[in-house]
Formats: C-alpha cells, structure tokens, sequence
C-alpha cells in the first residue's frame, strides 16, 4: 500500500501527523508571502510574524529554524509555481510551447511579484542561496526553449549563452511591465516570443547544428 492510499482517517497516526506538519508548513508559507509582499525583509522580526500569522514564535523556529530559513523556503515555494508552469507545456508543438512558457511566466510575476522580484534580483543581500534558487528557475527555462527548438536540452555552448543573454531581458522586461504595468501581458509575452525567435536565428548563424524554427506569422 501506497503513502496515498494510508491517509484519511484510517490512516496510522503517524501518517496523519505528517500531513498536518505539511499542511501546517504550507499555511505559515502561504502566510509569509503575503507578510513579505507588503513588508521589506529587514522590517519584519520572527515576533511580528508569529503575531500576524497567529503562531507562536517558536511554531517558526521548528519549521524553519530562523527568519531567513523562512524567507528562503517562501522563494523555494514561489520557484517550484514557476517551474512547474515552463514544465506543463511539454506536449503541446514547439511554437505554442514556448508561447504558453512566456505566458505562464508573466502570469507567475503578475500575481507573486514580491517572490518575482527576489527570485530575478538575489534576494537580500544578493543572498547566494536565492541566487542558487535564481539559477534553477533559469536552468528549467532554458531547457523547456531548448528542448522546444532543437529537441534537446544539450546545446553547445554559444548557444546557450546567447539564451541566458535572452533570458536576462526577459527578466529585465517583466521587472518593468510588473512595476509600471503600462502594457499588457498579450502585448509583453508576443514581444518576448518574437525576440526569442530573434536570438535563435542569430544563434543558428553562429551554430548551424541548431536551426531556428520556421518563423510564425505575425498576427
């Protein structure tokens, strides 16, 4: 019998109290994204959090050990959304692929920006293990388009430098829609699709064992 099949109430005590330590984990999760979307970092104490959470102080402590295990297992969170989203399109056709990558992306930013901002910048401090975090998310990315246009994710070395290059002005790009919103997500996604295809036909020039894909009309 499987982990699934001994939950509910039939399930060994044991089983029941990891679901309610998980379930517990995620809601104080939950809790400190909203805390940190509308307070900076350092303004926030392990005492102003268990006050606005409604925990006790050392519920923290047990889950997280100290503030800043919080704070990284809120990003660690907020990457595994992101990820989960340039992941899910892999049996759609390369082109629709990518464009639903980028949507999902911009989505991601829209509704977590908080969790956005500290994934693409490094956190506080320029925090080494979000940066690690950061690196991820990249990484998942660049293979999701790797794999969209050349069906593979092994790709030589100037190319995938030339997607990283793409890839910081996707970020730079989102960092700006999501502050000054003064375009729409359909308008900034067909903008970071079209530049793509831009990179990867300079990328095949350079490369000719990866072909960009046949250009799609413009609508």
């Amino acid at each position: 019998m499987n982990n699934s099949q001994q939950r509910g109430p039939g399930a060994p005590p044991a089983a029941r109290a990891t679901e309610r330590s998980q379930a517990r984990r995620a809601e104080l999760i939950a809790i400190g994204r909203k805390l940190f979307a509308d307070t900076s970092y350092d303004a926030l104490s392990v005492d102003d959090i268990a006050r606005q959470a409604g925990v006790a102080k050392g519920l923290i402590y047990y889950y997280f050990k100290n503030k800043r295990g919080y704070y990284l297992a809120i990003i660690e969170d907020a990457v595994a959304g992101l990820v989960q989203r340039a992941g899910s399109t892999h049996d759609l056709p390369p082109v629709e692929r990518v464009q639903r990558t980028i949507d999902g992306y911009l989505r991601y930013a829209e509704h977590h920006q908080a969790a956005y901002r500290a994934i693409v910048s490094g956190g506080v401090g320029f925090d080494a293990q979000v940066l690690a975090i950061r690196d991820e998310v990249r990484g998942r990315l660049l293979g999701t388009i790797a794999q969209a246009a050349w069906g593979r994710t092994e790709i030589p070395a100037l190319a995938r430098t030339a997607l990283v290059g793409w890839l910081s002005s996707v970020e730079g790009v989102t960092l700006e829609w999501i502050a000054k919103r003064e375009l729409d997500r359909e308008t900034v996604g067909s903008l970071l699709v079209r530049t793509l295809g831009d990179t990867l036909r300079l990328i095949e020039e350079y490369e000719p064992a990866c072909p960009a894909p046949t250009r799609p009309p413009v609508p």
